[in-house]
């Protein structure tokens, strides 16, 4: 005889609650329904997405000739590839509950869809398998030409193309790489999950708001402008927040 998995539900409603038997598969039709994106977040959603493709398209256009002179130096300072690429957690695009995911499609759990980001290439090249860690301020591993392109942030143009795949943003708070995350994710617990539930971006309110992270308290610090940014997001403050990454770059300003 096939026996299917039951599983226990607790249905709450105005006259009380009752309980009723359900199988792993309803749960998972159920759970498509249960949780609802309200409609201002979803018009919230497509305004952003526009500007932000529309401002990474111009951006390619306008800094493609500087992208070429980024290229060569990388060439000349150090041998290895001129982009950098690692793998990274992006959105997650499941349903909520509270703070629970409520799909239950996924083996494992990374905390969003995994893609591959690219950068300018600012250390000398490691080799394959080489432990990832955060670099310093003064990282031995960064050459010349990365010291200059990271206190500006240009090491981050490639990323245009990011936001045009529909990996990334221009504006959101900044994907880490899965180990880390999961490392973050057992020493914040739900706070840096949320993080998750937009895209991540280039820029964002935390990194015009604060330096490069070295350390937990400065990714905690981050982690509550990540949120605050989400709590009030919209298409003017994406525009707002490109407008303050400007001077970041040039001036190395961060608004405080």
């Amino acid at each position: 005889m096939l026996q299917t998995s039951q599983t226990r539900v607790t249905a709450r409603g105005s006259a009380g609650h009752m309980e009723m038997m359900a199988s792993p598969l309803s749960l998972r039709f159920k759970a498509k329904n249960m949780v609802k994106v309200p409609p201002r977040m979803r018009r919230c959603d497509v305004a952003c997405r526009l500007l932000n493709v529309a401002v990474a398209s111009l951006g390619i256009l306008i800094t493609a000739p500087l992208m070429v002179v980024v290229a060569v130096m990388i060439k000349l300072s150090s041998p290895g590839p001129i982009i950098y690429s690692q793998p990274r957690v992006g959105l997650d695009r499941r349903r909520f509950q509270g703070d629970e995911p409520v799909s239950h499609r996924r083996r494992s759990d990374h905390g969003g869809r995994v893609f591959t980001i690219y950068k300018f290439r600012t250390m000398r090249a490691e080799k394959p398998g080489a432990a990832q860690t955060w670099a310093g301020k003064n990282d031995p591993r960064i050459t010349w030409i990365g010291h200059f392109l990271r206190a500006t942030r240009l090491d981050e143009l490639p990323q245009f193309f990011n936001v045009l795949f529909g990996d990334m943003n221009i504006v959101g708070p900044r994907p880490e790489q899965p180990a880390i995350f999961e490392e973050l994710h057992s020493e914040l617990g739900w706070r840096y999950r949320t993080r998750q539930r937009v895209l991540p971006g280039i820029t964002g309110l935390a990194q015009v708001k604060q330096g490069y992270d070295t350390d937990l308290e400065g990714v905690k610090t981050k982690v509550a402008l990540d949120l605050e940014y989400i709590g009030k997001r919209s298409a003017t403050r994406d525009l707002a927040i490109m407008a303050k990454t400007v001077p970041v770059m040039v001036f190395r300003k961060v608004w405080m």
